[in-house]
């Protein structure tokens, strides 16, 4: 029996519902959607407040109002945001610090035909999340093999890749990210988001938007690493 269970296929894909949820003709009112609340987050409304506003007016499912949230930043947030990315040649002889579960969870969600969405800001942002515990799945070392082919294309002058302390299993993970990246430096810290930002010398690798509001300058590593994922499932919130 518990040769079964561990023999089970494991994926990071969609919400048996997300078909439907994110359908295309359900786009529009999404785009509206975020739009509204990114309006709204602009003119100091309390983001709970300001969603359920939004949700309501537009009739949203909480998977469709929580792709809304992570995609919706006000107008300053968003030009802050733009302003400090860099492409990928520009990372060069520059050290690139990654926010691991962040990137490793959106590419593992886009391998396994999980949704992603472009915010206003242009980071792209999955459903998933880790509460307190990381399972690894089948495309975890796709996910980890896409990040590092992109690191080597952007030869950063040192790469470090950190991870929350605390999450169950974060350790195996550590272990697997030094197997597929032996060049490359992994740490277990209990605040990942501030360390990230402590250095105004680093490029910082996350999707995260606190991270993005905090940080100098940052890389879309998971949207460039996305190029080996064969038909993501991408749906862009920001268009107007």
């Amino acid at each position: 029996m518990l040769a079964c269970l561990v023999s089970k296929s494991r994926h990071r894909g969609p919400h048996p519902l997300d078909q439907k949820l994110f359908c295309p003709q359900t786009h529009e009112a999404l785009r509206s959607a975020t739009r509204d609340l990114s309006w709204l987050l602009g003119r100091a409304y309390p983001v709970v407040a300001a969603l359920k506003i939004v949700g309501d007016k537009h009739g949203l499912e909480s998977r469709q109002r929580l792709a809304v949230r992570r995609s919706a930043c006000s107008d300053d947030e968003s030009e802050s945001r733009l302003g400090k990315r860099i492409p990928l040649n520009e990372v060069r002889d520059r050290p690139l610090v990654i926010d691991g579960f962040n990137c490793i969870i959106t590419l593992e969600s886009a391998f396994s035909g999980g949704a992603l969405f472009r915010g206003r800001d242009g980071a792209f942002r999955d459903l998933a999340s880790v509460h307190g515990s990381y399972r690894r799945v089948d495309e975890t070392r796709r996910a980890l093999a896409s990040l590092h082919d992109v690191i080597g294309k952007a030869t950063p002058s040192s790469v470090t890749w950190y991870l929350d302390r605390p999450v169950s299993n974060s350790g195996r993970l550590a272990g697997m990210i030094r197997e597929v990246a032996p060049d490359h430096d992994v740490e277990l810290v209990f605040n990942p988001d501030r360390t990230l930002v402590q250095d105004t010398s680093w490029v910082v690798a996350s999707s995260d938007a606190w991270v993005l509001d905090q940080c100098t300058t940052w890389f879309d590593l998971t949207g460039a690493a996305l190029e080996a994922v064969s038909e993501p499932w991408c749906i862009d919130l920001a268009l107007s």
